[in-house]
């Protein structure tokens, strides 16, 4: 840089600006020269017309023809930020606050170590700076500098107990009813639990982000509905039934009606603290790993509750696996809407389906061993029932499941752009 300094300063000889020591003159440079003619007199901008080498009679030396002037330096930029100021101007103009372009460059892939090529020791800073940068209309609404923490609600909050308490009273009325009105009670209970638990999603933190979204609600039932009546038509299938429709087991469904609340709740803690971190945060990656151990706690949080809700409804006194069966499930189907509360679909959307199939496909290949021939498609669920269980198939799935989003949520719910737009339903 101390070379074009050099050559930039007008009084240096080889500079396009410098001084002359031959005409005691300031030279031109390369814009203040008009074009001349490729033959003839050389007229110089600044004083008489001076005669050329092939005047005759002149004897004033012509110009050495030889001898090429120094080019004139390219200057370079100077403004790193303005080239990505413009090419992110949307994202700039619409954001609330420096965290949120934050978050946008992290999402298109700028990272600390990117902006110290913008001379920034982090992507905050260049946010900062980008926001100030950036004209705003003066009589826009003031704009705060740190996103606030979503406040609990009080219509979500008692939406989050209609499931549970729907649920609840389901239960009681098929045990004290018999024949068909016991069927009407359960049809008619499970149809008013399924609509509170889609009422209470729909407000709060666990709200969808994008309503476009691919829908996972079919896989969601199936794997309730396994949940219920699974092990007892897989019992039945190894032992030559079913004769008879199976008889369901709504404990473990129960424990996860109830646990509509905790999950709510501990969603509502994971975002609040999130918000106030990114924040304090000055770097993505300090913000990572800052985050990182609040998803873990708030998860275990979860799985504790849950627990003590299937402790309370005597889900595991069949089985003992019958406990991880529910534990699974449930963490599963919680990792799956907090990712799609912040925007991440894909993947809760594919494990879904995935998990769904693999009952599925236990349950056909129980069925299909009883073809001829077909007897060892039935061997590695024979052999994981004979060992743990009939709860040990979807209990393998879901767990399954739940480790593959777990490790994705680790690495998407920790980053910025996860966070940095605050939900008013909160």
């Amino acid at each position: 840089m101390s070379g074009l300094g050099e050559l930039d300063r007008p009084g240096t000889p080889d500079s396009p600006g410098g001084w002359d020591e031959r005409s005691r003159e300031w030279a031109a440079g390369q814009d203040d020269v008009p074009e001349q003619p490729a033959s003839g007199p050389v007229t110089d901008v600044l004083g008489p017309e001076v005669p050329g080498p092939d005047v005759p009679g002149s004897d004033v030396p012509g110009p050495d023809r030889s001898v090429v002037p120094p080019a004139r330096p390219r200057r370079t930029a100077v403004d790193p930020v303005k080239a990505l100021m413009h090419r992110h101007r949307e994202l700039c103009e619409r954001a609330v606050d420096p965290l949120e372009i934050a978050a946008g460059l992290e999402a298109h892939g700028v990272t600390d170590r990117t902006a110290a090529r913008f001379r920034h020791r982090d992507v905050f800073s260049l946010a900062e700076e980008l926001y100030a940068r950036v004209p705003r209309d003066e009589d826009a609404p003031s704009r705060t500098t740190v996103p606030s923490a979503p406040r609990a609600r009080a219509d979500w909050a008692l939406l989050a107990l209609l499931p549970g308490a729907l649920g609840a009273a389901t239960v009681a009325g098929a045990r004290f009813t018999e024949g068909q009105l016991r069927l009407i009670v359960a049809a008619v209970g499970t149809l008013a639990v399924a609509l509170a638990v889609r009422a209470a999603l729909s407000r709060g933190p666990l709200r969808l982000a994008d309503r476009t979204a691919r829908p996972t609600g079919g896989w969601t039932c199936w794997l309730i509905a396994y949940a219920a009546l699974g092990d007892a038509l897989l019992r039945a299938a190894l032992t030559g039934g079913p004769d008879a429709p199976p008889t369901a087991a709504p404990a473990g469904v129960l424990a996860l009606a109830l646990s509509c609340a905790p999950a709510l709740w501990c969603a509502h803690l994971f975002t609040a603290r999130a918000r106030r971190r990114l924040a304090a945060s000055r770097g993505l990656e300090e913000y990572a790993t800052s985050v990182q151990p609040l998803l873990l706690g708030t998860f275990a949080l979860y799985l504790a509750a849950l627990t003590g809700l299937l402790a309370l409804c005597g889900a595991g006194l069949g089985e003992p696996v019958a406990y991880a069966q529910s534990l699974t499930l449930g963490a599963l189907l919680l990792l799956a809407r907090l990712l799609a509360a912040h925007g991440f679909t894909h993947a809760p959307a594919r494990v879904l389906a995935v998990t769904a199939g693999a009952e599925a496909l236990a349950l056909a290949a129980v069925f299909a061993a009883r073809l001829p021939g077909c007897d060892v498609l039935a061997v590695p669920v024979e052999t994981l029932v004979t060992a743990w269980g009939t709860g040990a198939v979807p209990a393998l799935a879901c767990g399954t499941g739940a480790l593959t989003l777990l490790i994705h949520s680790s690495r998407t719910l920790t980053r910025a752009s996860a966070h940095a737009t605050p939900d008013a339903s909160c």
